[in-house]
């Protein structure tokens, strides 16, 4: 048999998307490792963003649609069975083509800054780095689910590892419930892993950062919540210069 090039299925399907899609609005992508600080700083800025006059849409990963929300709490809520890594890649991935499809890019073609908690970065750097799959079929996935669209600037919180695993604790402790269990949502199967699947996400993070640094903006999140807004701001700005007030 003669030699050849084997293309990927999944390749061919992401062609007729393949290009990146023109948009009206801004999608702005929040990142980082658990307990960063990535939902309260992404709602300091919704709300930053509102006082000046600009419509905003939250969302979050996986999630942001009923499908997508059914998806998160398969995947997150812990002490489920275990979940093959490719089937958590499916499910991740499954939730973001809904979410893409009924509301990121309506909200775009509208011209809001979507505000998103997560999106394909963290598929890249959680299924992909640390879960051992391989990165370009994470590309053309993502690729495929997301239908062309990518940030426009995506906010890299990042923590020392110690402080993030500081921070979910804190946030499981507050979670108990007076019958002893754990409200869904607090707490979740990513928080439970060992130091070193976390050694591995935050890395993964700072190197797409130094690949793409256009576009990943890294904010160390140590401080306060005030005080990371306002170097999250700081990175926005030539961002948020194309955007116009609503109205």
């Amino acid at each position: 048999m003669g030699a050849g090039v084997w293309r990927s299925p999944i390749s061919r399907l992401c062609k007729p998307s393949g290009r990146l899609q023109p948009m009206a609005g801004i999608l702005i992508t929040f990142e980082g490792i658990e307990g960063s600080g990535k939902t309260t700083q992404a709602s300091l800025l919704a709300d930053r963003l509102r006082e000046q006059g600009l419509s905003v849409f939250p969302t979050r990963e996986p999630g942001g649609t009923h499908l997508g929300e059914g998806i998160r709490r398969l995947v997150l809520e812990p002490g489920q069975e275990a979940i093959d890594p490719v089937a958590e890649l499916f499910l991740m991935e499954a939730a973001r083509a809904q979410h893409v499809a009924a509301k990121i890019r309506p909200a775009l073609d509208a011209g809001k800054v979507v505000l998103c908690d997560r999106f394909t970065d963290s598929t890249l750097v959680y299924q992909g780095l640390a879960r051992g799959l391989a990165w370009k079929t994470i590309e053309d996935v993502n690729l495929l689910a997301a239908k062309g669209i990518r940030p426009h600037t995506t906010i890299l919180l990042d923590l020392d590892i110690s402080a993030g695993l500081a921070r979910t604790r804190t946030r499981a402790d507050s979670a108990v419930q007076a019958d002893g269990s754990i409200e869904t949502g607090e707490t979740n199967r990513f928080d439970l892993e060992d130091r070193e699947f976390h050694e591995i996400v935050r890395s993964g993070f700072l190197r797409l950062a130094k690949e793409d640094p256009g576009r990943v903006k890294v904010v160390r999140a140590a401080g306060s919540a005030e005080e990371v807004h306002e170097e999250v701001w700081r990175a926005l700005e030539k961002t948020l210069e194309s955007a116009a007030p609503c109205g």
